[in-house]
């Protein structure tokens, strides 16, 4: 799978391709919001997906949540408050990983339980 030309598309050198990552400075419990941007909506029924998480969304006490939303997910000042743009490797270790299972099972590389497909 890590292999295939269709992975390295999609996750060029790891990176998640169709992602949008913003960073409000900690003004909220869910400093860090990622956007799912691209066209892998025939799994969320044509909604467009994004996380709201703090820097350790898997601790028992961290903060991660999903949700959607039906307005295409573009870089628009409507996003300002979400905080600043930044890239997905400024982004804690934590939420990068989860932020990269969604993202491979949004582009069918896995299932819901993240085995690989």
């Amino acid at each position: 799978m890590k292999n295939s030309k269709r992975y390295n598309s999609l996750l060029p050198n790891g990176v998640p391709r169709y992602i949008r990552c913003y960073d409000n400075g900690g003004r909220s419990i869910d400093r860090y919001t990622v956007i799912f941007t691209g066209h892998y909506t025939h799994k969320t029924g044509h909604a467009f997906w994004y996380l709201a998480m703090n820097s350790e969304p898997f601790h028992p006490l961290g903060f991660g949540q999903h949700g959607e939303s039906n307005y295409t997910p573009i870089d628009r000042p409507r996003y300002s408050h979400l905080g600043k743009k930044i890239k997905f490797e400024d982004l804690p270790e934590d939420c990068q990983k989860l932020v990269k299972q969604d993202y491979l099972y949004l582009w069918d590389f896995t299932d819901e339980n993240g085995k690989e497909l």
